[in-house]
């Protein structure tokens, strides 16, 4: 028998720390794990998988005005707060009982309340005191607000899935792929929506062309889109709320969100104490086997520095666990990882964008761009339209990268990762033949490159 309480004391419930205790244990080992707020961390509770719900709740609106071009009437269309808020958290509810379930049939111990790491191999959870061969820490991010005069007046991605009632007006500060999202979220739903970003450009890391044409649909829409500008202070007067931009411009407004970045929770639980080397950021530096600087507390997920997804700490949680229990020591790659944004329209991606494909090959690639409007927007009357781009290195015919913006986007784009991942050439994406008429058979039919960056370097 081991010296110790526990193989394995994993500190957060979230997706990475539930999946590495599942199958730790699963594996034979002694698993504890202790969450102070609710199982399944950000994506379950105040990320994916509301923000998804969200996201099909303010389509419908479209969906009723499209409809007319298909001889449907389906009169004035009314939305109810309440309603979905309330359903969206007893499916919440609902799948965290689910968690609670799965832990405690997988034979893992569940310790309610704030963990804190006492040295490199003891937890203290209240006024429990636990020793652990491993301690995982797995406690994920948290929506930052920078300083500024009138914070307190504004809120988060965390608070919106709560709000009492829907603002008539909202501003929304944050140019990543949350705040592009709930922008489309919440205009769909009715919202006067205005948009600042600091840059010329949102999406940072997404390709320039989908970034673009993202901006362009979204303006379409009636969404305010504010480049080069952020927000300097928010004001209550009278009963009313001003947001006082850098630009001089003030807006009046019901509401002001904060999506500019998550920051770890890494603070306060004993970690620099214990000896774990952090960032200034308070990410955490580990190793392939996501060992800290102390080998026997390791991290992973959101503060870590890898890509902060879902898919991505689940992969990490069962490497853990195979490594630690199984005998089978196992790495994460991180290439060719797939993401999407379920912006409106939604928008996914996988391998390089053209940038980063420039950088990396230089000049020997073809790039191919098709956009179009889709077939079920010729009887609706939907101006939105479709685009899509696959970037082929020149000398080995292999597909670097594919990226979309249009409706499936994310659905599209998973099947297509397992090409890429698989190293598909160019040459077998036109020999394969399409599903027609949908909108994904157009990634097999472009024939003409729309632009070659060894023949446009030689002019």
């Amino acid at each position: 028998m081991s010296d110790y309480d526990y193989d394995l004391f994993v500190i957060g419930g979230g997706s990475a720390g539930v999946r590495a205790a599942r199958f730790s244990a699963g594996y034979g080992a002694r698993v504890a794990i202790a969450e102070e707020r609710y199982w399944g961390g950000t994506c379950v509770n105040v990320g994916c998988i509301p923000k998804k719900l969200f996201v099909y709740a303010s389509h419908f609106a479209e969906d009723f005005r499209d409809a007319a071009g298909f001889g449907w009437d389906v009169g004035k269309p009314s939305f109810d707060w309440p309603t979905l808020r309330d359903n969206k958290t007893r499916e919440i509810e609902r799948l965290n009982g689910i968690y609670d379930h799965m832990l405690k049939n997988a034979g893992c111990d569940l310790h309610w309340g704030r963990a804190r790491i006492v040295d490199a191999h003891t937890v203290a959870v209240g006024d429990k005191t636990l020793s652990a061969r491993y301690i995982l820490v797995a406690v994920g991010g948290w929506p930052f607000v920078p300083d500024i005069p009138g914070k307190e007046h504004v809120v988060t991605s965390n608070d919106a899935f709560f709000l009492e009632k829907l603002p008539e007006r909202m501003v929304i500060v944050g140019g990543g792929y949350i705040a592009v999202e709930f922008a489309g979220i919440f205009h769909g739903l009715g919202v006067e929506v205005t948009q600042l970003y600091r840059g010329p450009r949102f999406l940072r890391g997404f390709d320039d062309d989908i970034r673009e044409r993202l901006a362009i649909e979204m303006r379409r829409k009636g969404i305010d889109l504010r480049f080069n500008a952020n927000l300097d202070a928010v004001l209550k007067e009278d009963g009313r709320t001003i947001a006082c931009l850098d630009t001089g411009v003030e807006l009046e407004t019901d509401l002001v969100m904060y999506a500019t970045g998550r920051k770890p929770l890494t603070a306060g639980i004993g970690l620099e104490e214990a000896g774990v080397a952090l960032e200034k950021d308070g990410t955490i530096q580990v190793d392939e086997h996501f060992h800290t600087s102390v080998p026997s507390i390791l991290a992973l997920g959101d503060i870590t520095e890898g890509p902060e997804l879902t898919p991505v700490a689940l992969a990490e949680g069962m490497a853990i666990a195979r490594t630690l229990f199984d005998d089978r020591p196992t790495t994460v790659n991180y290439d060719l990882v797939p993401s999407a944004v379920f912006s409106q329209p939604p928008i996914a991606s996988v391998g390089l964008t053209e940038a980063q494909a420039r950088d990396r090959h230089g000049e020997g690639l073809d790039i191919f761009v098709s956009e179009f409007r889709a077939l079920k927007n010729t009887l609706s009357g939907n101006e939105e339209r479709t685009l899509m781009k696959l970037i082929v290195e020149q000398e080995t015919d292999r597909v670097l990268g594919v990226h979309m913006i249009g409706p499936d986007a994310g659905e599209i784009v998973q099947g297509l990762a397992v090409a890429l991942r698989a190293g598909a050439t160019k040459a077998v994406f036109d020999a394969t033949i399409g599903i027609h008429p949908t909108a994904a058979e157009e990634f097999v039919t472009m024939r003409q490159a729309t632009r070659s960056g060894a023949r446009e370097a030689a002019e």
